[in-house]
C-alpha cells in the first residue's frame, strides 16, 4: 500500500491541478528542502547545477557545439578573484561533452562552493573551465584589443580622457559559432560585449594536436571597428542573440535607454496632462550634451519634490563616445591635467553630423557573410526598437520572437512575408510586427497559472522603409537640442541654455524626434482604422517608438526582465519554445495592467507549445524560483534570476543566472541544466468535412528506453470527427488491436518493444498513428490517457499527456469553379476565404460565394463565411471577401 504523506498528497493535488505527471513536482517528496507550498519554488521536471561562475560574474553566452562541448562567458568578475578568473572573457569546458540523450546522467550535480577559494573561480560538475580569450588581450596582429572599440583612426576609446569610462572588454555576453569545415570542428566564434558603443568580436577557433579548442587571437577582429559597421551607425550594448537557421549570428542591442515614457504610463497620459513632468523617459533627452547631467538639472528646475529619474537615463551615457567611434572629432572633457588636478567636466555640444541617431539603436543586428574577410552587418529595423536581450528565429525562417530586458517592457513577434534568406537583400525583408497581450488563466499561485497570449498587430513594413524613416533624423545633433528648445544662445551662456532646454523637453517632449502628438495621433487612427489605415507619415511610429506604441494599443508592457527565449534548432509545431522572466515583480505584480501575479523575486521559466504556424497562444510555468525570504537551504538549491536560455538538441535547456547574492550561502551565479519531463502528445489536425486526416501519437523522449504500455486516445465530440483507423509504429513487435470503439470516439493501444528497437535516449518516438474523419464542422479535443508505460528497467514512465485539437472545416461549396474541393483557411484566422479550395484567395472565391449564398453548404456553415462578423450570411460578406483580395 502506498503511504500518502502530506507532501505526497500535496504533490498529487498539484499534479491534478496542472495536468502534469508527478515527476513534474520536484520537492513534494523527492527533495527534502522543498517548500510546503505550491507557489514557489516549483519545477516541472528536474534541474541540476552544472557550474558556478567566479565571484561577481554572471553566467552568460552559453553555447553547445555539435560535439557536445560547452562554452560560456565570464562576464564582469571581481578583480580580487584568483587569476585568471579576475578578468572577464570566454572559456570552454575541457574534457566534457554533452551526449544529447535527454538526461543529466553525463554528470553528477555540482555542490555549491563553500570556501573563498572555490568562490573565486569557475567550478564545474565535469571537465575544467579554460579561458580562450580575456579582456584586453591583443588581437588582429596587435592592432586591436578584445572588445575595445576604436575611433576610425585606430585610437582606443578608453584612451580618450574620461578615466571613468566603463564597460570596455569585461562584459562579454553572446557566443555563437559558425563552422568553416564539414565536421563543425573549426570556425569563427562571435562574441558580444555590452559596451557603449557596442562591440562584437570574431575569433577563429581551431583544434590543437590533442583536439582541444584554441583561439587564434592573431586573426581575431573587432567587427565594430570596420567600415561596414560604422556605415550602419555602429552598435550599442550588444547583449545576447541567436544563430539563425541559415547560420548567421544575430546580435541583440540591449538599449535600456529607449523608453520615452516611464513605467506603465502612456504618451496619451502626457498629452492629456499637458506635461511630461514626472513621466518623461530618458530617450527624449538623447541629444542633450552630457545626458547624465539632466537628473540634477530636472531637480534644479522643478524642485526636489517634483523631480524624477527619467527611465533608462544611466544607460544613455557615453553618447559622446559613440559619436567619436563614428568619426566625430573627440573633445577633451573630464580628466586630469599634467599635475594630476581634476579638470571640470564641462559639456561641449557636438554639432558634427556623425552624432548618433537614437532610432538606429535597440535593434537586432544580423552578421551576414560571417566568414568573409569583413562580414556585412544588417540592422533589422522592421523588428522594432527595444532593449533587446535576444531574438529567436524559428525554423520556418519567417517567425521571430523577441524579448526586451528591464522593468515594464514587452515581448514581441515579427512574421516575415517570405523566408528571410529568400529576399534578394536583407533590406527588402518585409513583414508584420506584433506586441504580446497576456492575461492570467484563472487565479492561483504562479506555478498553477498559465498566461493566455494574444498578439496585437503594430504595423507592416520593410527594413528599407523603416531605414528611410530613420534617416530623417540622421542630422540631429547635440547643438539641435539647444537651438530647438532653448531661448538663450548656448554659445553665450551654455548653462542657462541647458536648463531651458531640459525644462522644455521635460514638459513638451523633444521636438527633434517623433513628437508626443504624432504618437497619440497614430494611436487614434489605429483605433479607428486598424494598423493598415494610418496616415503614411505615421506608419513609422510603431517601428521607431515600439514600446510607446505598444502601450497605446493595450499590449502588456509589464514584463520584468524578459531575459531569454529559445527553442530547439529544428523545432516543429508541437515542440516547445521557452521564455525566461528573470524577476517576476514590479509591473507584473502591481494593481495596474493585465498581469497581477504574486511576486516571485527570483523569476519564472515559461514554455509555450508551437502551433501549426509557429504561433504561441499560451505560456505555462515550468520553473518557478523562490523569494528572498525563503530559507537559505531552499535558495541554495533553486534557480534564481534566469538570464540566457539555450535549448540543446535533445530538448534539455541550459539556464544561466544573473542574481547577485540573494541570500544564498554562496554568492556565485550558476549554470543549471533543465531536464523537462517526458510528454506523450497527439497531433492537432485540420480536416475538411467528409475528408480524412492523420494524427501521430508521439513520446517526446525515452531516456531509459521503452518496454511497452497501454494508452487510450479519445475524441470529445464524435459529431465533429471520428476515429476510423489506427496502426502501430513498425518497431513495436508485440501489439494488441488497436481497439477502436463502436462510435469512433476512442482507440486503445497496447504494445511491447520486445527487441528493444526503441533505444534509450531516443527522441520523438512515434508510437502509433490515427486516421480521423470529419463528420461535421467545428472543433473537438483529442486527449491521451496513459494506463501504463514502462522503461527498459521496468520503471514506470509518467509522462505529461498533451492533448491535440481536431478542426473540421466546411464541406465543398456549390457547383462553380472548384466544385468538389473543400474550402480552406489560408491565413489561419478561422474564416474560410478560399471558398473554391484551390489553396489561395482569388476572384473565383468571390464569384462562388455569390453563386452559392443560399446553398446549404454555405448557410449551414455560416460561421466560416461571416466575414463582416454580424452573425449571419449576407451580401456584405461577399463585399468583405472581395476587399481582402
Amino acid at each position: 500500500m502506498v503511504e500518502f504523506t502530506r507532501r505526497k498528497l500535496m504533490a498529487s493535488s498539484a499534479v491534478t491541478a496542472i495536468g502534469a505527471g508527478t515527476v513534474g513536482l520536484v520537492g513534494a517528496d523527492e527533495d527534502p528542502e522543498e517548500h510546503d507550498t505550491l507557489e514557489a519554488p516549483y519545477i516541472e521536471g528536474n534541474i541540476d547545477r552544472f557550474s558556478t561562475t567566479a565571484f561577481g560574474a554572471e553566467v552568460t553566452g552559453p553555447f553547445v557545439f555539435d560535439t557536445g562541448e560547452l562554452l560560456y562567458s565570464l562576464q564582469g568578475p571581481h578583480d580580487g578573484n584568483l587569476e585568471p578568473f579576475n578578468t572577464g572573457g570566454v572559456g570552454v569546458f575541457d574534457d566534457f561533452r554533452f551526449t544529447f540523450n535527454g538526461t543529466n546522467d553525463e554528470f553528477d550535480e555540482l555542490e555549491p562552493p563553500r570556501t573563498d577559494k572555490e568562490e573565486q573561480q569557475v567550478l564545474s560538475a565535469a571537465g575544467e573551465y579554460r579561458l580562450l580569450v580575456q579582456t584586453g588581450d591583443k588581437i588582429n596582429g596587435g592592432t586591436e584589443r578584445f572588445s575595445h572599440p576604436q575611433t576610425p583612426d585606430g585610437r582606443p576609446l578608453a584612451e580618450i580622457t574620461e578615466p571613468w569610462y566603463e564597460g570596455v572588454g569585461d562584459q562579454a555576453d553572446m557566443n555563437f559559432f559558425v563552422s568553416t569545415d564539414e565536421e563543425g570542428l573549426e570556425g569563427y566564434l562571435f562574441t558580444n560585449n555590452e559596451t557603449r558603443p557596442g562591440a562584437i568580436t570574431r575569433t577563429p577557433l581551431y583544434r590543437d594536436e590533442e583536439g582541444y579548442l584554441q583561439a587564434d587571437l592573431e586573426n581575431a577582429m573587432e567587427l565594430e571597428n570596420t567600415e561596414p559597421f560604422r556605415e550602419i551607425g555602429g552598435t550599442k550594448v550588444n547583449c545576447y542573440g541567436d544563430l539563425s537557421p541559415w547560420e548567421t549570428p544575430l546580435s541583440a542591442e540591449e538599449e535600456y535607454g529607449h523608453p520615452r515614457v516611464g513605467g506603465l504610463a502612456t504618451v496619451s497620459d502626457i498629452v492629456e496632462a499637458g506635461s511630461g513632468v514626472g513621466l518623461r523617459g530618458s530617450s527624449e533627452f538623447w541629444n542633450r550634451p552630457k545626458i547624465l547631467g539632466v537628473e540634477q538639472s530636472i531637480e534644479d528646475v522643478f524642485g526636489s519634490e517634483d523631480s524624477w529619474y527619467p527611465m533608462g537615463l544611466h544607460n544613455n551615457r557615453n553618447t559622446e563616445k559613440m559619436a567619436y567611434h563614428l568619426g566625430a572629432e573627440p573633445i577633451d572633457q573630464a580628466g586630469l591635467d599634467e599635475e594630476g588636478v581634476e579638470i571640470d567636466d564641462t559639456p561641449q555640444p557636438i554639432g558634427d553630423e556623425e552624432f548618433p541617431n537614437r532610432y538606429r539603436y535597440g535593434k537586432i543586428v544580423e552578421i551576414t557573410e560571417p566568414t568573409a574577410d569583413v562580414p556585412t552587418p544588417v540592422k533589422h529595423h522592421v523588428f522594432g526598437r527595444a532593449a533587446w536581450e535576444c531574438p529567436e528565429v524559428l525554423p520556418d525562417e519567417r517567425t521571430v520572437y523577441l524579448a526586451s530586458d528591464g522593468g515594464a517592457k514587452g515581448i514581441y513577434k515579427f512574421v516575415a512575408e517570405e523566408p528571410i534568406p529568400e529576399y534578394d537583400s536583407r533590406m527588402d525583408v518585409r513583414g508584420t510586427l506584433y506586441a504580446m497581450k497576456a492575461a492570467e488563466i484563472g487565479e492561483g499561485p504562479v506555478a498553477e497559472t498559465p498566461l493566455e497570449i494574444e498578439w496585437l498587430e503594430l504595423g507592416t513594413a520593410s527594413n528599407a522603409e523603416v531605414d528611410s524613416w530613420i534617416a530623417d533624423y540622421d542630422d540631429v545633433t547635440q547643438v539641435d537640442y539647444l537651438e530647438t528648445h532653448a531661448e538663450t544662445d548656448w554659445e553665450a551662456d551654455l548653462e542657462t541654455a541647458l536648463a531651458e532646454a531640459d525644462e522644455a523637453v521635460a514638459i513638451n517632449g523633444n521636438q527633434d524626434y517623433i513628437t508626443d502628438e504624432e504618437v497619440v495621433e497614430w494611436a487614434t487612427q489605429y483605433e479607428e482604422n486598424g494598423p493598415d489605415g494610418v496616415d503614411e507619415a505615421l506608419r513609422r511610429v510603431p517601428f521607431l517608438e515600439t514600446r510607446a506604441a505598444a502601450k497605446e494599443i493595450g499590449a502588456s508592457v509589464e514584463f520584468n526582465k524578459a531575459e531569454g527565449i529559445d527553442s530547439h534548432d529544428e523545432a516543429e509545431p508541437g515542440d516547445f519554445i521557452y521564455f525566461g522572466i528573470s524577476s517576476l515583480g514590479g509591473a507584473m505584480t502591481d494593481e495596474n495592467g493585465d498581469i497581477r501575479f504574486d511576486e516571485v523575486q527570483s523569476g519564472v521559466l515559461y514554455r509555450a507549445e508551437l502551433e501549426a504556424d509557429y504561433n504561441v497562444s499560451r505560456l505555462e510555468p515550468v520553473v518557478v524560483g523562490p523569494n528572498e525570504s525563503d530559507p537559505s537551504s531552499v535558495l541554495d538549491e533553486s534557480l534564481i534570476n534566469v538570464d540566457n536560455v539555450m535549448v540543446m538538441d535533445d530538448g534539455r535547456v541550459l539556464l544561466c543566472e544573473d542574481k547577485g547574492t540573494f541570500g544564498r550561502t554562496y554568492e556565485n551565479d550558476a549554470l543549471w541544466v533543465y531536464e523537462p519531463p517526458t510528454s506523450l502528445h497527439v497531433d492537432s489536425v485540420a480536416i475538411s468535412h467528409g475528408a480524412t486526416g492523420t494524427a501521430d501519437l508521439t513520446l517526446s523522449s525515452v531516456p531509459e528506453g521503452l518496454a511497452g504500455g497501454r494508452v487510450t486516445v479519445s475524441l470529445a465530440h464524435t459529431e465533429i470527427a471520428e476515429i476510423t483507423g489506427a496502426d502501430y509504429h513498425d518497431a513495436l513487435e508485440l501489439t494488441a488491436g488497436p481497439a477502436i470503439s463502436d462510435d469512433g470516439s476512442s482507440v486503445e493501444f497496447q504494445f511491447a518493444d520486445l527487441e528493444e528497437a526503441i533505444e534509450p535516449g531516443a527522441m520523438d518516438v512515434t508510437l502509433a498513428s490515427l486516421e480521423l474523419e470529419g463528420t461535421g464542422t467545428g472543433t473537438t479535443d483529442i486527449t491521451v490517457d496513459v494506463h501504463a508505460l514502462d522503461d527498459d528497467d521496468g520503471i514506470a514512465i509518467e509522462p505529461q499527456s498533451r492533448p491535440g485539437v481536431v478542426v473540421t472545416g466546411p464541406p465543398a461549396v456549390g457547383g462553380g469553379p472548384g466544385s468538389g474541393r473543400t474550402p480552406t483557411d489560408p491565413d489561419g484566422d478561422g474564416m474560410y476565404e478560399d471558398v473554391n479550395g484551390n489553396g489561395r484567395l482569388d476572384y473565383d472565391d468571390v464569384v462562388l460565394l455569390f453563386d452559392s449564398i443560399e446553398d446549404d453548404s454555405v448557410t449551414l456553415s455560416a460561421d466560416y463565411y461571416d466575414f463582416n462578423d454580424n452573425g449571419r450570411i449576407d451580401y456584405d460578406d461577399i463585399t468583405e471577401l472581395y476587399d481582402e483580395i
